[in-house]
């Protein structure tokens, strides 16, 4: 009885992509010469990542403009590091940045992630 009160319409998730290898960024690159590409760096030590990740997916709705991927900056520093160095931004964590016509047009960290910014942004890209 109390799952009818509560499975009105569940929340559909972001369907991320999991960054792990450098060689994504070439992907990435050529993907976001079509749709804006946004890549989540989280921190799975790190309670404020935690908190912005969460934010971010419960603002979530299903008119997103841009392809999401998501990197554990942990278990992948060679990637985070090489993210830096191609885009020519800042490593902070968590940070979210948007990727359009192979460059970094909008970056963003820890509580400053706003879901409708970045999709409001992707969407004049």
């Amino acid at each position: 009885m109390l799952g009818k009160l509560f499975s009105a319409k569940e929340k559909e998730s972001l369907p991320w992509k999991e960054l792990n290898n450098v060689s994504q960024l070439e992907e990435i690159d050529n993907l976001s010469q079509e749709k804006p590409v946004l890549l989540f760096k989280h921190s799975t030590r790190c309670s404020i990542s935690a908190m912005s990740l969460g934010r971010f997916e419960r603002s979530f709705s299903d008119d997103y403009s841009f392809e999401p991927y998501f990197l554990d900056l942990i278990a992948h520093r060679d990637v985070s590091n090489m993210i830096a160095e191609r885009y020519g931004i800042r490593h902070e964590s968590p940070q979210a940045i948007l990727i359009a016509n192979g460059k970094a047009v909008f970056n963003s960290s820890h509580m400053g992630i706003n879901y409708e910014e970045l999709n409001s942004i992707a969407k004049k890209q």
